[in-house]
């Protein structure tokens, strides 16, 4: 009888924890057992592990060989183990001697091919954080991999390789893959919807809608566009990314990881630093839109939108339960799932963007003569936005149909470049004032701290507290205007928000019409 060790990474979500293989050849009837609570892709792993070793010129041995990943009462799930487990096999019947404290992540192809597989950035990031930098992944994902720090990253491109540089016999390895690498691929960005060439100067007219992007932009704050089909909604939001800036280190480390873990096998090159876009269809499922599914819960487009905006068109198109999921994720910037095999964390601190119309023929405006719908369809359809929900939305603005002298003019509004640098400036302001509290924009400041260390004086607040009262704004409500004047000072360079600040952050709260300058 023989023993030998491996080590691999188990993810549950974007947490990983180090998993040790024990391989066992022993005598008995020939077989092959798994143990350890693999799921129905690691299971398959057997005949994928016989056949890659047999093609690699090292067969199994045909005895009793029973593989064990340890902790035993935590679920495995997909084909990432692999490579573990053959390397483990073949050092427990004495054909290789791996050596020690090496991390294997990759896929086997029946040929002996390895292949990439998905979450490698937070499976290498978690074998660093646990002691053991060593890791030999596929040759597609050796770029991801050495993305994290500290990480020694060896790639191959076949089992061969592997069992090369292991100690095997060179001449039973009868096929030597060649070290050309496959193509990479850049990242398009999560959900590959980031609208990098749209502009601000293509929007015709809608001041006080470019005016409260540029708001929401500096100060990361949620938005909700109401107003007739064709008015420009979608044309707005679609370039709300373009005035984001670029991610930093920490929150591009926490997107790519996302993305590693929702886009399959597709390899990553580079850290995804531009702000996602994710744009799901009003079709979509609450497990669409939150995540869920099957095992242990994966990503779903809030958590794929980490560090960027979210955008619901058609908003009162979505069911109520999905809108309404997404109430805890934005107060807390954390999607937690609990799922019979498990619960899984995934960050989802995103700008929610929402565009809705008046009703569901658009046409429920002014007095409303032009209207078709029923009372109760109206009804029915603005209800799906229920009053929690609409609670958590910084900005609520109206935009309004343009007249055909305005849509017969040229945009020659600002571009995005000209406002993003404003908004730039705006954040840099915001992040020096609250470094201290170790918070980054002011969507973020806590009520507490509002109350407190940023509290304004009482002739600052008279306006908002007439407000409070006429417009039965809740303490939610009360702090998120707060919250939106801090950024308004922040864009004309006050050290404070002034009454006229806070006038202009009352108007953006509650569907204000009219210029704002």
């Amino acid at each position: 009888m023989s023993l030998a060790r491996t080590l691999g990474i188990g993810l549950t979500g974007l947490a990983g924890q180090l998993i040790e293989i024990e391989a066992d050849v022993g005598n008995g009837i020939p077989a092959f057992i798994l143990l350890g609570l693999p799921d129905a892709a690691l299971n398959e792993s057997r005949e994928r592990i016989r056949s890659a070793a047999r093609n690699s010129g090292i067969p199994l041995p045909n005895r009793r060989l029973t593989l064990n990943l340890s902790p035993a009462t935590l679920h495995k799930r997909g084909s990432g183990f692999d490579l573990a487990l053959v390397v483990a096999a073949l050092a427990a019947d004495r054909s290789i001697s791996p050596p020690a404290h090496v991390v294997y992540l990759a896929e086997l192809g029946l040929d002996g091919s390895l292949r990439p597989v998905p979450g490698v950035l937070p499976a290498v990031l978690a074998a660093v954080r646990a002691g053991v930098r060593d890791v030999v992944v596929a040759e597609a994902n050796r770029a991801e991999a050495e993305l994290v720090a500290g990480a020694r990253v060896r790639a191959y491109a076949h089992l061969s390789q592997v069992l090369g540089d292991c100690g095997a016999d060179p001449l039973a390895l009868r096929y030597r893959a060649r070290h050309d690498s496959p193509a990479r691929r850049d990242p398009a960005g999560p959900g590959g919807q980031t609208p990098g060439s749209l502009d601000l100067t293509d929007v015709v007219g809608q001041t006080q809608g470019r005016y409260a992007l540029e708001v929401a932009a500096a100060g990361g704050h949620h938005l909700l566009f109401t107003g007739p089909p064709g008015a420009g909604k979608t044309m707005l939001a679609q370039r709300l990314p373009g005035l984001l800036p670029d991610l930093d280190d920490a929150q591009a480390i926490e997107t790519t990881a996302v993305y590693s873990l929702a886009a399959g096998a597709q390899p990553i090159s580079a850290l995804v630093r531009r702000p996602p876009f994710e744009a799901p269809h009003h079709s979509a499922s609450m497990v669409a839109l939150i995540g869920g599914g099957s095992g242990i819960p994966r990503p779903g487009a809030a958590s794929r939108a980490h560090r960027g905006v979210l955008f619901l068109d058609e908003a009162p198109e979505f069911s109520s339960s999905a809108l309404d999921a997404l109430r805890q994720p934005l107060e807390s910037g954390v999607l937690t799932l609990h799922r019979a095999a498990g619960t899984a964390s995934y960050p989802a601190r995103f700008q929610l963007l929402l565009a809705a119309n008046p009703c569901p023929c658009g046409r429920n405006l002014g007095k409303g003569t032009e209207c078709t719908c029923t009372p109760m369809a109206r009804r029915r359809y603005l209800a799906r936005l229920s009053g929690p929900l609409l609670d958590r939305i910084d900005m609520q603005l109206f935009v309004p149909q343009l007249s055909s002298r305005e849509l017969a003019g040229r945009g020659g509004g600002e571009s995005s470049a000209v406002v993003a640098a404003r908004v730039a400036e705006a954040r840099v302001q915001a992040r020096d004032r609250l470094k201290r509290w170790g918070i980054g924009t002011n969507s973020e400041v806590p009520g507490s701290l509002l109350r407190n260390d940023l509290r304004l004086v009482s002739a600052t607040l008279a306006g908002l507290n007439r407000a409070a009262e006429s417009l039965r704004l809740s303490a939610r409500g009360h702090d998120r205007v707060l919250r939106i004047a801090w950024t308004i000072a922040d864009l004309n360079s006050h050290a404070c928000p002034t009454a006229e600040d806070v006038d202009v952050a009352i108007q953006l709260r509650q569907h204000g019409k009219g210029d704002v300058g």
